[in-house]
């Protein structure tokens, strides 16, 4: 049959083995195989793994009853491979155990979950190559789905191939790969195939209306002409799409069937596990005599130690044809023959479909499997097992609990629109303070996870205050993510937002240093909230980003650079990749400052990998500030002009201030300092957290050079109040800059530089000598000029930043030295993803952990240094950083 059916796909055939064979080299690929119900998708994908020679296979199938079941489909492709799990490291072989539920812990998140499906593919594929077959991988559970979607996003050289088969016009995971459609066979093959199964002579015309009408569809081809007459067949396909014609010929095949038999079909369609040692103690405790023979007759299923159906077609007629009372009785037999010990949670899911009435027992029993999910990061899993709790559960009270965490549990796995729906039913439920306190927090929660920061920050502020008289933990969490999302919101579109926030902060709040200092902030001034920002900064347990955000606030460079990387290494360990994306962002804008551009271009280059592993967006302001750095006037004025857009769209006042202060930088480093002057203005003006300390320095240098005294006076006085409170090197020195820009004090100048060379920010140094050496050069005096400027080239230069570097070289120019413009390294090509792995390799971290970093397999590392070591003409790690230092 297999060969009847594979008429006229030679060339879907030749692709799949052209991808197989360049797993054999040692390549890997993942494609989606795209086609109607019965195109013949896995026909096509059982001949594929029935004729492979030297590849292990892994298959799974997506079904529609296991949706709800967490990690399912992941579980059955990775089962034959679960052997080498100790090769793994210890962080992805904990997110693996725990999702499949060998081990206890937290919950994984699902990326290193992704991590550690990736390790193991590629583990596996060291003895021959992989091949993994995912069938009908549109009705996959959501964990699953996205997991592998992740991990056939980082395939490249681990000699792996994945083929997703998905059925045409279903929502997937599986966008943006590459994809093989199969359509209807041509009309040649079409007629050769419809004879096979013909009963009998049949009019030419007939035959050709059903091709046309079928489109060449095998399966219909196949099936049609066995449960319709010769006069239907002529009468033509009417009424209903291709797919249902399909599935009502099945049924037509069922309802001959005796009754029993029909039965023995429901119980293995409510069964998807196909497991057939479950399906018989099902039918025993049916009282069914237990007689397969009719049904293996039919063509319909095959019974083994795996129950099979002829197509999903199949399985859905029998369910969707069967009695609601039928259908009840078969998955309460289900749910008696599962051990509740071995399988609770599916035992529970057929208890939840045998029950129509509200049961508190079959409801709490799904809130423990709820409970079992969320352990093992199946939020959306979890979701499911609530709901259909909350719609089980008697008490209207415990009903309205329920929903509100079955809508927690969506908002935890994306489903954002979703969770809102619940809450609106949250709100059906008896009058419960708390319970609505909750309610408000969440949907302040959501809209803070749409981006709409503002909305988010009045509906946290008013569950906070709703929360004090309840439970001071989840008030003072509340305030928290109230102020920031005000943090988030603050700019143009919402100057007062964190004023507000803060001023509706108790006087006394629930104890938390960091919520006080960030209200007295707000409220009283710099002066008064900067000792109790110190201290919450110097308390900081676990790095958030608002400590970073504090850090920087007060002019603590080395605390903010500091926190930046434990919340990278947390977010590393935990595989939460959206945290890691904003922890390498804001290191990278800390390195950008200190002149380190090799190392935050390589942080951006990370995220931009991130957002395309995952699908998530980019975060993107790590590389605002490097182009803008860099002088690269079309690439990063697109840049600034996209984030503001995405800003104001989203409400986001704070990433519109940071790339309205990019821009600053920019036009300051090509000396438009008119420009540079209003953008820096705007961000000044809007008193946005943290970003003072940024923009300060820019605004005295435009306002100087534009002849704007009164504002370089205002901003002095600005940085005196702060440098009195917090006493930096960082802030003295910007300080000192500022004074001598007013008053042409030569002893400023030399402050500024002396302050500034005790800290780490290269840039912010030469910027110092360089308008110093400025200073100089229209004082008449050349020679000192020369030394100071020459120092700023220098280091301008090196650290990549051209616009500032061309700043100093003109003005070097002016005092008789000859300077010349560096010449554009030409020594290597290196790809993105080849320097960043060089780099990491330069550093001395081994090929895993290169790997764990970049979220690739170490054999894909592996790979990319055997072409970097080509191309810089090397062998060995050891000559790494003598060949990155000479592209350089």
């Amino acid at each position: 049959m297999a060969e009847r059916e594979l008429r006229g796909r030679q060339h879907e055939r030749a692709v799949l083995d052209q991808q197989v064979e360049a797993a054999r080299q040692g390549r890997s690929a993942a494609l989606v195989l795209r086609g109607e119900a019965g195109a013949g998708k896995s026909a096509l994908l059982d001949t594929l793994t029935a004729g492979i020679g030297g590849c292990q296979v892994a298959r799974t199938v997506g079904i529609e009853s296991e949706m709800e079941l967490a990690y399912a489909g992941l579980y059955q492709l990775c089962r034959p491979f679960l052997d080498r799990m100790d090769r793994l490291a210890q962080p992805q072989h904990d997110a693996l155990g725990i999702a499949f539920g060998r081990l206890s812990g937290p919950a994984p998140d699902r990326f290193l979950i992704g991590l550690a499906v990736l390790n193991l593919l590629s583990e596996a594929a060291t003895d021959q190559p992989v091949l993994c077959v995912v069938d009908d991988a549109q009705w996959l559970d959501l964990m699953s789905a996205r997991i592998l979607a992740f991990v056939a996003r980082r395939l490249e050289a681990e000699s792996v191939v994945i083929v997703f088969a998905v059925r045409d016009g279903d929502d997937h995971e599986f966008t943006g790969f590459d994809e093989l459609e199969l359509r209807g066979l041509d009309d040649a093959d079409a007629r050769a195939l419809l004879d096979s199964v013909l009963p009998g002579p049949v009019d030419p015309r007939v035959r050709d209306r059903i091709v046309a009408e079928t489109h060449g569809n095998p399966l219909a081809l196949l099936e049609l002409p066995r449960a319709w007459t010769a006069a239907e067949l002529a009468d033509g396909l009417r009424g209903t799409t291709l797919a249902g014609q399909i599935e009502d010929s099945f049924v037509r095949r069922l309802e001959v069937l005796p009754a029993e038999t029909r039965m023995l079909l429901l119980v293995a369609a409510a069964e998807p596990l196909g497991d057939a040692t479950l399906l018989w103690r099902a039918v025993e405790h049916l009282g069914l005599d237990g007689d397969p023979a009719a049904a293996i007759e039919s063509g319909l299923i095959t019974f083994g130690q795996q129950i099979v159906f002829r197509h999903p077609l199949v399985r859905s007629a029998a369910y969707r044809t069967a009695t609601t009372q039928d259908r009840q009785a078969v998955h309460q037999a289900l749910a008696d023959a599962t051990d509740p010990d071995v399988d609770p949670d599916r035992r529970a899911w057929h208890r939840a479909q045998a029950t129509v009435r509200p049961d508190e027992d079959v409801a709490a029993e799904l809130e423990r499997s709820a409970q079992r999910a969320q352990a093992r990061g199946g939020f959306y899993s979890a979701a499911a097992f609530l709901e259909r709790s909350a719609e089980l559960t008697p008490d209207p009270g415990r009903r309205a609990r329920r929903t509100l965490a079955a809508a927690v549990a969506k908002r935890s796995s994306g489903a954002l629109e979703s969770a809102a729906e619940l809450l609106r039913a949250v709100n059906a439920g008896p009058p419960d303070a708390l319970r609505t306190a909750e309610a408000e927090r969440l949907r302040g929660q959501i809209a803070l996870d749409q981006g709409h920061a503002r909305e988010a920050a009045h509906r946290l502020l008013d569950a906070a205050r709703q929360l004090e008289s309840h439970d001071h933990d989840r008030a003072r969490a509340a305030y928290l993510e109230a102020m920031s999302a005000a943090i988030w919101a603050s700019g143009p579109d919402a100057p007062g937002i964190l004023a507000y926030a803060a001023a509706e902060v108790p006087a006394d709040p629930p104890a938390d240093d960091l919520l006080q200092a960030l209200a007295l902030r707000f409220t009283r001034g710099y002066p008064a909230a900067a000792p109790h920002l110190t201290k919450a900064l110097d308390q900081a347990g676990r790095p958030s980003e608002n400590s970073g955000i504090v850090a920087m606030e007060v002019w603590d460079y080395e605390a903010a650079l500091e926190l930046a990387l434990r919340q990278e290494r947390t977010a590393r360990a935990n595989g939460a990749l959206v945290q890691l994306q904003f922890a390498l962002n804001f290191r990278a804008n800390l390195l950008s400052v200190t002149g380190d551009l090799e190392t935050a271009s390589r942080l951006v280059e990370e995220d931009a990998d991130i957002a395309s592993a995952t699908g998530n967006p980019s975060i993107g302001s790590g590389r605002l500030l490097l182009e803008a750095y860099r002088g690269n006037e079309t690439t990063a004025r697109d840049l600034i002009d996209a984030a503001l857009r995405r800003a104001t769209d989203r409400s986001q006042g704070r990433m519109a201030a940071f790339a309205t202060y990019t821009n600053a930088v920019l036009h300051n480093g090509l000396g438009r300092y008119d420009v540079a002057k209003d953008a820096a203005l705007q961000v000044f003006e809007q008193d946005v957290l943290g970003y003072g300390v940024l923009v300060a320095g820019e605004l005295a240098e435009a306002a100087s050079r534009t002849g704007d005294t009164k504002l370089v006076e205002s901003i002095l006085a600005w940085l005196t109040e702060r440098t009195t409170a917090t006493p930096t090197n960082w802030g003295r020195g910007i300080e000192a800059r500022t004074r001598a820009l007013l008053s042409a004090d030569e002893t400023a100048y030399q402050q500024s530089i002396e302050y500034l060379g005790k800290t780490a920010l290269r840039v912010e140094t030469a910027r110092s000598r360089l308008l110093y050496g400025e200073w100089l050069r229209r004082e008449g005096r050349r020679v000192d000029a020369r030394e100071q400027l020459r120092m700023a080239h220098e280091e301008l230069e090196a650290t990549g930043l051209e616009a500032f570097a061309e700043r100093a070289r003109h003005e070097l120019l002016a005092t008789g030295e000859t300077v010349r413009k560096r010449r554009p390294d030409t020594l290597s090509d290196l790809t993105a993803q080849e320097t960043q792995i060089a780099g990491l390799a330069r550093d001395g971290l081994t090929n895993p952990e290169i790997a764990a970093q970049l979220f690739i397999s170490p054999r894909t590392v592996e790979w990319h240094l055997r072409k970097t070591f080509s191309k810089l003409g090397i062998t060995s790690r050891r000559q790494l950083r003598n060949a990155l230092a000479r592209s350089n």
